[in-house]
């Protein structure tokens, strides 16, 4: 079928080990991965399509390169190229690439280039990253609007405050009447925004500084992993991203022939969460060990009873991987309701908080007009 499909030594599993983290003030930003998602799950697609045609290795990634129209995707197949003509397997060039291709993406293709069937890996591998973008656009879309409905609020608060407010103070002041409580508070605040805005600037700077002190770059992972999670309303979602990436992951490396502490190990990566690497890592040891996979699960205390439950029959029934596609796509099927339904409870929220601050200055407005009014006409 390939070129490269011939069989090789395995390849030892990376080592567990990790580096002392640097420390955050010396930290590089990373922004966003080398290859998009999207141009990923193409590359598969059309990888797939070609092998599965009798087309080579090499000749299909020439044919996607020249299609392709992004650049760094472009530089990137033709190191691939180069990397195979100097003897590399398929997916020991896709390792040279790290920031291009995640973890699991590359022990799938290694375990298919054994069984060969890389084709068909290919072809998962493309399924799986159009429900991963399928589902990260709905999270987005879901909540564009309220975000956006609830920082213009803020915007049109501040602009009144600083600019509009204080030209009827003016006015006020020059009838010399006195004002009700709401217009006294609101022309109060209005002259605290305007007199002690750099402190408010620093202020805000300061605990902004602070925070990724305490809780930004890899130094302070572990701890915002653990804040997401204790958050209401944010932290069950969180959980179900997480089991959900975890359960489609696994069920791939899986089918894909690899053994399954390395490919609880490299699942456990993709979730980009710390506490269940942490804990995954402590069951991958018990699974070493001979205790199979849904007791060393269920020790973690990560996982609900659904999950466990279907771990525990496909372990039983030799169907692992059909278990774990299975509470993927319930757990995708949990997220995307609540998720709906946690917007729908926001949309009012956002709108009461902008229709009370809204009418909170009209209120002060009126009133101050009525007042004004019956001073004079006394």
């Amino acid at each position: 079928m390939t070129d490269v499909m011939t069989a090789r030594p395995a390849v030892a599993p990376p080592s567990d080990d990790r580096e002392r983290p640097t420390p955050w003030y010396k930290q590089r930003i990373a922004i966003g991965r080398e290859i998009k998602s999207v141009e990923l799950m193409n590359f598969s697609r059309q990888g797939a399509s070609f092998l599965r045609a009798g087309v080579p290795i090499l000749d299909a990634l020439g044919i996607v390169a020249e299609e392709n129209g992004s650049k760094k995707m472009t530089e990137v197949l033709h190191d691939l190229q180069r990397r195979i003509r100097g003897g590399s397997s398929f997916g020991d060039a896709l390792a040279a690439h790290p920031r291009a291709f995640p973890r699991y993406y590359i022990a799938v293709v290694r375990a298919s280039e054994l069984t060969g069937r890389l084709d068909d890996a290919l072809d998962q591998l493309a399924t799986y990253l159009e429900r991963d973008i399928a589902a990260r656009r709905q999270v987005k879309s879901a909540l564009t609007y309220p975000s956006f409905v609830f920082a213009m609020a803020i915007v049109a608060v501040f602009i009144m405050a600083i600019w509009v407010l204080p030209k009827f103070k003016g006015f006020y002041k020059g009838l010399g009447a006195h004002l009700p409580l709401p217009t006294r508070m609101l022309l109060g605040f209005t002259d605290f925004i305007g007199n002690w805005w750099f402190l408010l600037v620093g202020l805000a700077a300061g605990l902004g500084i602070a925070a990724y002190a305490v809780l930004g770059g890899d130094h302070g992972k572990e701890r915002r992993d653990n804040l997401v999670l204790k958050v209401p309303g944010i932290g069950p979602l969180v959980q179900l991203i997480v089991i959900e990436r975890f359960c489609r992951v696994l069920a791939a490396l899986v089918d894909a022939g690899v053994s399954l502490p390395e490919a609880v190990r490299v699942s456990a990566d993709s979730t980009n969460h710390r506490l269940y690497q942490t804990k995954l890592a402590a069951a991958r040891e018990g699974m070493m060990r001979g205790e199979g996979l849904a007791a060393p699960i269920t020790a973690t205390g990560l996982f609900p009873p659904a999950a466990r439950q279907m771990m525990r029959v496909g372990e039983s029934t030799g169907s692992l991987d059909a278990q774990l596609q299975a509470a993927a796509t319930f757990y995708e099927r949990e997220l995307n309701y609540r998720l709906k339904r946690l917007t729908d409870m926001f949309e009012p929220i956002v709108v009461l908080t902008v229709g009370g601050a809204v009418g909170f200055v009209a209120i002060a407005q009126i009133s101050a007009m009525y007042s004004i009014y019956h001073q004079v006409k006394i």
